[in-house]
């Protein structure tokens, strides 16, 4: 375990048992209507992948790539996989801190703290996470005894990824939406292998990303003082317990870590998630209407859901963890996918998934256009 000062940074099973322990019950269900559910997300989660294919046109027809399991899970079981998802990405910095921890001051504050809190922490964090999350691909996931990943890309290297529907919460949004179970079923699972689909049929995109993860997490300044500093200012932000007279600039935890080289690698990834998430709302909107009656009725309550938020509480956490981004994101990266789409069809905007080089910036994902000129007709002249 990665330490610290003598203590452990995170104890990452006390961040599994925290988040098991004050994460919200589930919906009342009975246990045959559970084993619907479940059975009938794996279905639906087939055959969302035969019509994201061909309505994306990202797998050419014939071709087999790399294929990674579709897990149903409940709230605990999204909790454990992202606990070991979280523990892989942040090796290499959680590395880099404890080489520096000898003759540290801030060190030995930081080991007397101890990974016991800051895994409180996490799986308080997690707690409010896992009765939010719909579905998720896990790009980064660690193969588990409980928990199977796709192949590595690389030999030696981690498992390949997994894709996670959260049954409980699928169940609880449809209830509170009030709309058709099977259509929004079968709609969140096309939003989700969508999410498969770019990264399975895309071969260089994971390595992409962890890429720009990991010099993101490079460039983190690892002074355990100065890490406690944003750390009590993030809390801060959070409790309203901001100084006199200072005004509120409503940043979230990435915010507030952030160095110059990190905002530049930043704003590159915030264009990437922007494309992700847009292309995947565009696509389940796409498919819908051939196989989801309901797709108006879902998507327009779906919205209103994204935008109101629940609680005074729960919008603070959003600011914080940065989900008011994440929500902008879908906004964003959807308008961009669609504009492409109108201007060059589907099969000029796959053109983005060409290289790195031809992924939209942040700039462009506001300006479609742009990115048009730039990709398009630079490759006709």
């Amino acid at each position: 375990m990665t330490s610290i000062g003598g203590a452990e940074m995170v104890d990452w099973n006390l961040a599994v048992a925290t988040a098991t322990r004050f994460v919200r019950p589930g919906p009342d269900v009975s246990r045959d209507e559970a084993r619907a559910v479940v059975a009938e997300l794996r279905r639906h989660a087939r055959a969302s992948e035969e019509h994201v294919r061909a309505f994306t046109g990202m797998i050419p027809e014939g071709s087999r790539p790399q294929d990674t399991p579709v897990l149903v899970v409940d709230r605990a079981g999204w909790v454990k996989a992202n606990v070991a998802g979280f523990r892989e990405l942040l090796r290499p910095l959680l590395d880099k801190m404890q080489e520096r921890r000898s003759g540290s001051a801030g060190g030995a504050v930081l080991g007397a703290v101890g990974g016991k809190v800051t895994g409180v922490e996490l799986g308080m964090l997690l707690s409010f996470l896992a009765s939010r999350v719909l579905g998720q691909y896990e790009t980064f996931a660690p193969a588990t005894r409980d928990m199977p990943a796709g192949e590595p890309a690389h030999p030696g290297g981690n498992g390949g990824g997994r894709l996670l529907l959260v049954a409980p919460n699928i169940v609880h949004v449809e209830r509170e939406l009030g709309v058709d179970p099977h259509d929004f079923r079968l709609w969140v699972c096309l939003h989700e292998e969508t999410h498969r689909t770019q990264f399975t049929g895309v071969p260089w995109l994971r390595d992409h990303l962890q890429g720009e993860i990991q010099s993101f997490l490079g460039e983190t300044d690892v002074d355990p003082m100065t890490f406690l500093e944003r750390l009590r200012e993030a809390a801060q932000s959070l409790a309203g317990a901001r100084p006199e007279g200072e005004e509120d600039e409503g940043r979230s935890i990435v915010e507030l870590v952030q160095t110059p080289a990190q905002r530049e690698i930043l704003g590159r990834l915030t264009a990437v998630m922007s494309l992700l998430e847009g292309h995947a709302d565009y696509v389940m909107d796409g498919v819908g209407p051939d196989v989801v009656p309901s797709v108006g009725e879902i998507r327009e309550k779906f919205q209103q859901r994204r935008a109101r938020g629940a609680s005074r509480l729960d919008l603070a956490l959003r600011k914080l963890l940065g989900l008011d981004a994440k929500l902008r994101q879908y906004r964003d990266g959807e308008r961009f996918v669609r504009a492409v789409v109108d201007e060059v069809g589907m099969d000029g905007f796959n053109r983005v998934w060409t290289s790195p080089n031809t992924l939209p910036t942040k700039a462009e994902i506001a300006k479609p256009a742009d990115w048009v000129a730039r990709v398009h007709r630079r490759a006709e002249s």
